[in-house]
């Protein structure tokens, strides 16, 4: 066994905790996601509204993917 297994079977279990929060708190997390970029987006008085706006969508995904991935399956999108 590697040193890269090694370290994914201890961090597996954190993985699935950080899965299941995420799927309890999928809403609240977009929303604070949401609320970080309008601060950020009023901050630099929309000089960066576009990247902060691509970030963002590209954040809220990652979320998604983490939510919804099955316990031992891979991170792709929920099955339709």
């Amino acid at each position: 066994m590697g040193f890269l297994d090694t370290v994914k079977a201890r961090l597996a279990p954190a993985g699935e905790k950080v899965a299941g929060l995420a799927r309890q708190h999928e809403d609240r997390i977009g929303h604070g996601l949401d609320k970080a970029a309008r601060t950020v987006d009023d901050r630099t008085r929309g000089k960066y509204s576009r990247r902060i706006e691509t970030g963002t969508g590209k954040a809220k995904e990652a979320l998604g993917r983490i939510a919804h991935r099955e316990d031992g399956g891979a991170a792709g999108p929920p099955a339709p």
